[in-house]
């Protein structure tokens, strides 16, 4: 099994780098009101700290391309590049799927053009035999998760290549233009409610303006839908839009707010081609009012974020999302299908027990039945046949618990989610699936979370790992994971051991 990349503490110089999940990283600033913790930054060049006395010794050159830098660094004044071999063999057993193994080679190059140009690319080729879990997952879904489409390597593993690139521009001292194929997060958790980075990446043209304690950030993007017929063998998987807007306001050292709106509309359906809505192109318009003057025919979706710091190591933080409701409806009790919202709840801290370098975070996740859903998948809150917020879906609920602590080299993680949730039974639609339409829905009335057939997810993790490179982060690592779905019509238990090579910063998802 593909696990979940190691956390670990970073400097304040990286600390809202996005590329891997980090407890460490998301240190409070309690200098700087300019600071907004709840968008990753992955356009900076991802690293970690070297251990203390690591970089006053004199090194070879061969040691140090080993285990302190690049394979290739060029720093000019005028301009810097950087590049690296990325490689991710592993070699595991499942107590379901028998051996389990992966084979990337990737590579990672970037740098600077000036003062104000950053790029970085990476490309995966890989192979892979995977747990039980996952390969279900991957041949109902037709991709490996967070990574792609895959094509058959031999009866039982898959053959699967893809590639990131981000460039952005910093225009003086206010804004930032970002032309990305990538991922992007929005929270202050390990999960987002709003936009997460566990699907597939996707091409999107973004600006980010700071204004001191203000920072807004629009952003237009374009999605694949997997399961709607194909228009044409030519024009291949279907397309749709996504606006997003997101302000961003630290209204102290200790709390702040986001909030949060986005639009996600078809490119395209049987009466013809629509394509890019220039009704949407105006990054500073509220975008509910001009989807209802254009017909309303798009999903629109609203949300806050919330975060609040009692001390520069700990914070307390939480979402809203909300598709749709009718405020009567919200306030009879009688669980009507529309009212389609979802939240979050969490606290992290860092240096806990005043032990440096020990981090830990606790958070629940919960969705109400049909949320992110749509008529058709043409407009539903997804893309690449995995939803763009909690790998979950909706219809759940969710608790997170997370540890992680390094010591010099040495890097330890523990996590363990709990999730309960309705999974859809004899054809019927009780909401979990983002990507069934609503209108299959069973009931209008008496929806509630967990309704159908009742499941229980536990999954348990440990990782522990040495690190070789903190450039890009090449470790050995070594992982055993516990996983059981259960309920009254089956019962999955999974163990899961694995051992490898790794590099890259990569997050990937496969605790669901």
């Amino acid at each position: 099994m593909l696990c979940c990349t190691l956390a670990a503490s970073v400097s304040a110089q990286a600390q809202s780098i996005g590329r891997q999940y980090s407890l460490g990283f998301y240190q409070n600033s309690a200098d700087s009101l300019g600071y907004h913790s709840s968008q990753r930054d992955y356009s900076l060049e991802p690293s970690f700290d070297l251990p203390k006395g690591d970089t006053t010794r004199k090194q070879s050159w061969l040691y140090r391309k080993l285990f302190r830098e690049h394979l290739l660094e060029i720093k000019e004044d005028d301009y810097t590049f950087y590049a690296s071999i990325l490689p991710d063999f592993q070699v595991g057993h499942s107590s379901v799927n028998g051996t389990t193994w992966l084979n990337t080679r990737g590579v990672i190059a970037g740098g600077t053009i000036g003062k104000n140009l950053t790029f970085r690319t990476e490309f995966y080729e890989n192979q892979g035999k995977f747990a039980s879990y996952i390969d279900e997952y991957g041949r109902a879904n037709k991709i490996v998760p967070g990574q792609g489409e895959w094509k058959a390597f031999n009866t039982n593993a898959f053959d699967f290549a893809y590639s990131s690139a981000l460039i952005n521009y910093k225009a003086g001292r206010h804004f930032d233009f970002q032309l990305g194929y990538d991922k992007n997060f929005i929270g202050d958790g390990y999960r987002s409610m709003l936009l997460s980075d566990a699907s597939f990446n996707y091409p999107f043209l973004k600006i980010i303006a700071n204004l001191g304690r203000v920072q807004y950030t629009t952003m237009w993007a374009q999605f694949v839908d997997m399961k709607y017929p194909k228009a044409s063998y030519d024009n291949g998987y279907r397309k749709k839009w996504g606006v997003f807007n997101y302000l961003d306001w630290n209204v102290s050292k200790k709390f702040s707010v986001g909030l949060f709106e986005a639009v996600i509309w078809q490119d395209s359906d049987s009466t013809g081609k629509r394509g890019f809505d220039v009704s949407y192109l105006n990054p500073i318009v509220f975008l509910r009012p001009v989807e209802f003057s254009v017909g309303s025919p798009d999903n629109a979706l609203l949300g806050f974020n919330l975060k609040y710091a009692p001390s520069v190591n700990t914070t307390i933080y939480g979402q809203f999302i909300l598709d749709e409701f009718v405020l009567k409806e919200m306030t009879s009790g009688r669980g009507w299908w529309a009212n389609k919202y979802g939240g979050q709840l969490g606290i992290r801290s860092n240096n806990m027990f005043k032990v440096h370098n020990l981090n830990g975070l606790s958070e629940v996740n919960a969705a109400r039945p049909y949320t992110y859903s749509q008529r058709t998948t043409l407009n539903n809150y997804g893309h690449y046949n995995q939803p763009l917020a909690h790998p979950l879906g909706a219809n759940f609920v969710e608790w997170v618990n997370i540890a992680d602590y390094r010591y010099k080299r040495f890097f330890l993680r523990g996590q363990i989610t709990y999730a309960k949730y309705g999974l859809d039974s004899s054809g019927i639609n009780y909401g979990k699936n983002i990507f069934e339409s609503y209108n299959t829905r069973a009931e209008n009335f008496g929806n509630h979370i967990g309704q159908g057939l009742k499941t229980t997810l536990t999954n348990v993790q440990g990782t522990v790992a040495y690190l070789l490179n903190p450039k890009y982060n090449l470790r050995l690592e070594a992982s055993v994971t516990a996983r059981q779905e259960k309920n009254y019509q089956y019962t999955k238990n999974e163990l899961i051991f694995n051992f490898g090579l790794r590099a890259s910063f990569r997050q990937l998802y496969y605790d669901f």
